[in-house]
């Protein structure tokens, strides 16, 4: 089961609507079960440290099936800090970015940089919503 080009662009259209609707500039990744990235987009005016963050974030949600802000409180645990080691460091443990999950499993993820974690978190939940 994947996740097509198609729907990954519909998440991304989805997460940016809503970052409009409250007023911030975001940058969204969507990313397949394996953490490489299938849909990008940046905002214009979005601030260029959230091309990082969203990719990140969008990438430690599907490595683990979980919001990436449930990961926060485990991030110092030595388990986790070798796998995003092993990964080359590229996830980041924060909130901003929810799975994509299809009938039980995890085929991908949205992550949201350059609002608060409540915010991207949030957005990036609208643009899952739209394949739901």
């Amino acid at each position: 089961m994947t996740l097509t080009l198609d729907e990954a662009n519909r998440v991304a259209e989805g997460a940016m609507e809503h970052a409009r609707s409250i007023d911030i500039l975001v940058c969204v990744a969507v990313c397949d079960a394996g953490g490489r990235l299938i849909a990008f987009q940046r905002m214009d005016g979005a601030m260029w440290a959230a091309v990082y963050g969203s990719q990140g974030k969008a990438a430690a949600s599907a490595a683990f099936g979980w919001p990436s802000g449930d990961l926060t409180e485990r991030a110092d645990h030595p388990t986790f800090r070798g796998i995003v080691a092993a990964d080359g460091g590229r996830m980041i443990l924060g909130r901003g970015a929810v799975p994509i999950v299809r009938d039980g499993q995890v085929i991908g993820a949205c992550g949201v940089g350059g609002g608060t974690g409540e915010e991207d978190e949030d957005c990036a939940r609208v643009g899952v919503a739209r394949i739901e």
